[in-house]
C-alpha cells in the first residue's frame, strides 16, 4: 500500500515536502533540534562551516494529535502544524517556549548564482531578554533592537542568540544577516533575514540552564582548547615596538621593576622595507629575530607577532599566493576558503616565525579589512570571490577559516599549545584557540562603558576569550591626570577579562609610564591577577570540558532574579566573583546590586556580609574596582609571582566564605601543550558543607609529568577583616595534603 502521509518519519526526524522544496527536522540530541527549509531541492546542499557534529541516536517519539504532528524527546516537544508547516517548541513540561511565525525565500541571483533571500520569523514573549550576536558596543538586551551581523572594526557578527528563558538560536548562514526584535499588534516578534543562502538552516537548543545552552552549542559547533597557562597572565603591547633592541629592554625594565608579566606582543611593520606583511624582518632593526626570541624566553616571556591576511603586491609571499590563484580577485587578501591556500599561509608562518620559537600569532583584521590603507576600515569583501563561492555568501566567516589555517597547522606540526589573537570572530571560532579582541576603540569613559555589555554579549555568543586594549587603542597621554584615572579603572577591570592585555598607539603604556601612584596601584592590580591563577586556570579548564563560561552575565548564574535582565555593566568572572567596573569619573563609590543568592555576599576587600536582593553603595576609591564574592565561595590564591611558571603554586591558600554550600575543582597539568587531552591532569575537588560546617578536601584525581605529589593549603575562612584583598591572610589552619582526602572543621 502507497504510505499517503504529508510526511516521512526519518531515523533521527521528520521529512515534509513543500513542493519545489521541502523542510526537515533533525533532532542531533534530546535538547538539540535542527530545523532546515530548503526551498528548492534542487539547490546544492553545502556542509556546514559551522557545525562539526553529527545528529547523536537519540530516544524520541512521534505522535499526531488532529492537524499537528509531534516529536518528543526527554527534554523538548516539537509541534509541527501540517497545514502551514509553523513549528512551535516546548519544554518537556508542555510550555511553550518559541513560536515560528512566518517563513520567506526570496529567489534572486547574486555573482551570477541563483540564491535565497531569506527570512524567519518567531514569536517570543514579552518578559524575555535577549543576548549573544556577537559584539555590538554599548547593547545589551537586545530586545527593542535591531543588529546587522557584518563584520566591522568594532563590531563581531556571530549568528547565536540565546534568551532568557532559557534556549538558543544557532542561525547557519554566512552571509550579511539581519536580527530585529520589535512589537506589533499580534505580539512580540523576532526577525532573522540573511542575504544569500539555499535554506532557512537553524538549530534551536534548549537549557534550560544558559551554561547548558552554550555547551550544546559548543557540542555542536566545537569544544574550546585550553590555552597555554601563560596566556592568562598579564599581555604588554604597543604600536608598536620598533626593534629588537627595544622589546628585549622594555621586558628587562619589567624585570627590573619587579612586575610580573608573560607576554610581549610584537604588532605591525616589522617587515620594514620588506614590503607589508612578508612575513620577514627588517634586518635594519631586527639584525637576529632567533637571538631576539632566545633573549625574551630567557627572561621568561613570550612573544606573540602581528600577522595580517593582505600582502604588499611586490612580497614574495603575494606573488606565490597570486600564482597559485589563493589571492580573492579584487583584494590583496588570501583566500582562506582554499584549502591549499590555508596550508600554504601556515608554511610561510613557520618557515619565519615558529621555526624560531614565536609563541602566539596576532591574526589581525580578520574581518578581513581588504581597503586601500589601513586606516578606511571598508571591507570590500562582499564583492569578490573565494574557493567557495561569492564573498557575499561568505562574508561573515573569513576569520573562522583563517584562524583554522593557522591552528590546524600548528596542530599538525606540534604538540605546543596554540594561541591565536584576532579582531573578528564567528560561529564556531573558539574550537581553534581563538581569542578576540574588541578592535581598535578610543580611550573615552563613553567607550569603556560600552566595551562591558561588548564582552558579555560575546561571552554569551558561546566564545569564552575576550579582550580589549586596555586604555583604548587610541590612547591618551599617561601624563595627564584625568587619562591616568581612566586608565586605572580600565585597567582593573581588565584584571578580570578571560585575556589581559594592554595595548595602544601614540603613547606607551607600560605601568612605569603612569607615575609612582599610579603604577603602585597598576601593579597592585598584576599581582591580584597572579595571585588568582589557580582560580582562574581552573575556570579555563572548566570552559575546556564542561562548555563554562568564564566572564558570565549575570543572567546566567540568576535568572530567577528578573532584576538582572538588563543589569550589563557587572558581571561574574568564573563561578563566585562578581566584578563591578567602575565607568564614570571620580567615583568614590559605585551602586551595586546584589542578586538574590542563598546566604548573600561577600565585600572582597573588607569581608563585610550583605544580604542579596538589594542594592547597595559600594566603595570604590581609586585603588579599589568593587568586587563581591557569593556565599559558599571557595577561592584558591597562589603565590605572587613574576610570570606563571617561577615556582609551583604552592602554597594555596584556599578561601572559604561560608553561608551556603560551595564546591571547586582545583585544575593543575604542565601548561604547555596538549597531553591534557589524553588524561595528563590533576584534579583536586574542595567542598565547603554549610551545615556540618567542614571543608572536604578530597582525593586527588589523576597525575602529571612534574605534578607536586604533596602540598600545602592554608585555610582562611573569611570575615570582617581577616582573608581579605590581595595580600595573604594569617591561615585559620594549616592542611598538609598528599592526595588522600582531608576534612577540617570549621573552628568555632
Amino acid at each position: 500500500m502507497t504510505d499517503k502521509r504529508p510526511y516521512k518519519v526519518l531515523t533521527n526526524g521528520l521529512l515534509i515536502p513543500i513542493p519545489p522544496g521541502e523542510l526537515r527536522l533533525e533532532i542531533y540530541r534530546t535538547n538539540i533540534i535542527h530545523i532546515k527549509y530548503t526551498p528548492d531541492v534542487s539547490m546544492p546542499q553545502r556542509k556546514s562551516l559551522i557545525v562539526i557534529k553529527k545528529p547523536s541516536p537519540t530516544r524520541w517519539d512521534l505522535k499526531k494529535v488532529g492537524s499537528k504532528l509531534i516529536m518528543r524527546t526527554d527534554e523538548v516537544e516539537v509541534h509541527v502544524d501540517l497545514d502551514t508547516k509553523a513549528i512551535s517548541f516546548y519544554n518537556s513540561s508542555g510550555e511553550l517556549v518559541l513560536k515560528e511565525g512566518r517563513r520567506r525565500a526570496k529567489d534572486i541571483e547574486v555573482a551570477g548564482e541563483r540564491v535565497f533571500q531569506i527570512e524567519q520569523e518567531f514569536i517570543i514573549s514579552s518578559n524575555e531578554g535577549l543576548y549573544g550576536l556577537g559584539q555590538h558596543p554599548g547593547i545589551f538586551n537586545y530586545k527593542g533592537h535591531t543588529i546587522t551581523l557584518i563584520q566591522r572594526n568594532w563590531d563581531v557578527a556571530i549568528p547565536f542568540l540565546i534568551s532568557s528563558k532559557g534556549y538558543g538560536i544557532l542561525w547557519d548562514n554566512y552571509s550579511m544577516t539581519r536580527v530585529s526584535s520589535f512589537k506589533d499588534d499580534e505580539g512580540e516578534k523576532l526577525i532573522w533575514w540573511s542575504e544569500v543562502a539555499d535554506a532557512i538552516d537553524y538549530y534551536f537548543i534548549y537549557g534550560p540552564r544558559l551554561d547548558d545552552v552554550i555547551a550544546s552549542y559548543r557540542w555542536l559547533t566545537g569544544e574550546a582548547p585550553l590555552l597555554p597557562k601563560w596566556a592568562y597572565g598579564y599581555w604588554q603591547s604597543k604600536e608598536r615596538y620598533a626593534s629588537q633592541d627595544e622589546i628585549v629592554e622594555i621586558v628587562k625594565r619589567f624585570r627590573e621593576r619587579g612586575i610580573p608579566i608573560d607576554v610581549i606582543v610584537q604588532d605591525w611593520k616589522y617587515w620594514g622595507r620588506h614590503g607589508w606583511n612578508a612575513f620577514k624582518f627588517d634586518e635594519k632593526y631586527y639584525p637576529d629575530p632567533a637571538k631576539m626570541v632566545a633573549d625574551l624566553h630567557s627572561l621568561n616571556v613570550r612573544l606573540v607577532i602581528s600577522i595580517w591576511p593582505i600582502f604588499d603586491s611586490q612580497t614574495e609571499v603575494f606573488r606565490e599566493m597570486s600564482k597559485r590563484g589563493y589571492i580573492c580577485p579584487g583584494t590583496l587578501c588570501y583566500d582562506p576558503f582554499n584549502e591549499g591556500a590555508r596550508a600554504l599561509y601556515w608554511e610561510y608562518i613557520k618557515k619565519a616565525f615558529f621555526s624560531i620559537g614565536v609563541d602566539g600569532w596576532w591574526l589581525d583584521a580578520t574581518e578581513p579589512e581588504t581597503g586601500v590603507g589601513w586606516s578606511s576600515f571598508y571591507t570590500p569583501f562582499h564583492d569578490t570571490k573565494t574557493a567557495m563561492g561569492p564573498g557575499a555568501r561568505y562574508l561573515n566567516a573569513y576569520s573562522l577559516m583563517t584562524t583554522k589555517a593557522v591552528y590546524e597547522g600548528q596542530r599538525r606540526d606540534s604538540n605546543k599549545r596554540v594561541v591565536i589573537l584576532t579582531r573578528s570572530a564567528f560561529a564556531g571560532q573558539q574550537r581553534y584557540a581563538a581569542i578576540t579582541w574588541s578592535g581598535d576603540i578610543c580611550h573615552d569613559w563613553g567607550v569603556l562603558r560600552e566595551q562591558i555589555p561588548a564582552g558579555l554579549n560575546f561571552c554569551l555568543s558561546g566564545l569564552p576569550y575576550w579582550t580589549m586594549d586596555i586604555g583604548g587603542f587610541f590612547s591618551g597621554n599617561p601624563e595627564s591626570e584625568s587619562y591616568r584615572e581612566i586608565f586605572v579603572r580600565w585597567f582593573q577591570w581588565g584584571v578580570f577579562c578571560p585575556i589581559f592585555r594592554v595595548h595602544g598607539t601614540t603613547y606607551a603604556k607600560e605601568p612605569w609610564r603612569f607615575g609612582k601612584k599610579v603604577e603602585e596601584i597598576l601593579v597592585k592590580y598584576i599581582h591580584l591577577r597572579y595571585r588568582l591563577l589557580p582560580y582562574i586556570y581552573s575556570i579555563a579548564w572548566k570552559v575546556t570540558s564542561e562548555g563554562f563560561t568564564m566572564m558570565r552575565a549575570l543572567i546566567m548564574d540568576f535568572n530567577h532574579d528578573s532584576n538582572v535582565i538588563n543589569i550589563d555593566d557587572q558581571y561574574m568572572f568564573g563561578p563566585f566573583i562578581m566584578v563591578s567596573p567602575v565607568t564614570l569619573p571620580r567615583a568614590t563609590r559605585r551602586r551595586v546590586y546584589l542578586p538574590k543568592t542563598f546566604g548573600g555576599w561577600y565585600d572582597f576587600w573588607t569581608g563585610k556580609r550583605f544580604e542579596g536582593g538589594q542594592s547597595i553603595e559600594a566603595p570604590a576609591p581609586l585603588d579599589r574596582i568593587p568586587l563581591h564574592v557569593k556565599a559558599g565561595a571557595i577561592i584558591p590564591m597562589g603565590p605572587y609571582l613574576q610570570y606563571v611558571d617561577e615556582k609551583p603554586a604552592d602554597p594555596i591558600e584556599l578561601r572559604i566564605y561560608r553561608g551556603a554550600d560551595g564546591s571547586f575543582e582545583i585544575y593543575e597539568d604542565n601548561g604547555k601543550d596538549y597531553n591534557y587531552e589524553k588524561g595528563s591532569y590533576a584534579i583536586i575537588p574542595i567542598r565547603w558543607d554549610e551545615k556540618e560546617q567542614k571543608l572536604i578536601i578530597g582525593r586527588r584525581k589523576g597525575k602529571f609529568e612534574g605534578m607536586l605529589e604533596e602540598r600545602t593549603f592554608l585555610i582562611v575562612w573569611v570575615r570582617e577583616g581577616h582573608g581579605v584583598g590581595i595580600e595573604p591572610a594569617k591561615p585559620d589552619v594549616v592542611v598538609h595534603y598528599n592526595g588522600r582526602p582531608v576534612v577540617v572543621k570549621y573552628p568555632h
